[in-house]
């Protein structure tokens, strides 16, 4: 299945709470976009992994995106090691994205940078054609990616550019809340995390005003490039 862009995530939710808008834009502009969660975000406090890919399941829905995997690395103790980065490679290849998304560069869960490093070199290494890989017992063909961006997580890091989701943030934030276990709950009875207070359900709405007011938007998400983004035409940078 050929996709547009390909998000990755080191755990269910990541995607949306950091860039679910951008992707329903572009599904709506027609684009088709999937979803890889690194992990099942199993070592999470709140919630178990049966839970966490039900949830994830009824937030693809929710966004519209073509498909959503699950690699089932394991939480917290995955690495960027020649085991894992063939896996990602494998995923590259097989839905040939122009455009990757992936993790903050740097944030307070270290498995977020730690996946941005390892989705990183791994779209590069999918280009390579001495590296061979098999997918359902076909041989791959090779392919980069022409774009690797990182969303911006928990801590603050300076945007590279920003997307307008405003007509989005609604559906955005459904998204987000079909993690039920994970976010703001009153009935929820699990010990209170760093995600499920309402403090950081109103936090997420400021970042989004934030992001939004540095290109005169109600609402935006930031992210940052690895190299300069390019463009033919003045126009588009408005």
């Amino acid at each position: 299945m050929k996709l547009d862009i390909l998000a990755f995530g080191a755990h269910p939710d990541d995607v949306e709470l950091t860039c679910s808008g951008t992707i329903i834009s572009h599904v709506k502009q027609g684009k088709r976009v999937g979803i890889v969660d690194l992990t099942q975000g199993e070592l999470g406090t709140r919630g178990t992994p049966e839970i966490r890919l039900k949830e994830a399941k009824e937030s693809a829905k929710i966004l519209g995106v073509s498909t959503r995997v699950n690699l089932g690395f394991e939480d917290v103790y995955f690495s960027n090691d020649k085991a894992h980065q063939l896996e990602i490679i494998k995923m590259i290849r097989e839905f040939q994205p122009e455009i990757v998304l992936a993790n903050a560069i740097r944030d307070r869960h270290p498995d977020h940078p730690k996946a941005a490093q390892l989705v990183k070199q791994s779209c590069f290494m999918a280009g390579l054609q001495k590296i061979v890989t098999k997918f359902e017992n076909k041989q791959q063909n090779a392919w980069r990616p022409k774009a690797v961006y990182h969303y911006i997580q928990s801590s603050y890091v300076e945007p590279d550019f920003v997307v307008d989701v405003t007509p989005y943030w609604d559906q955005r934030m459904k998204s987000v809340m079909a993690f039920k276990s994970q976010f703001f709950d009153p009935s929820n009875k699990e010990p209170e995390t760093f995600i499920s207070s309402k403090q950081f359900q109103d936090f997420l709405s400021a970042r989004g005003v934030d992001f939004g007011k540095t290109i005169g938007v109600k609402y935006g998400e930031g992210f940052t490039a690895n190299r300069f983004p390019g463009v033919k035409n003045l126009f588009d940078l408005i």
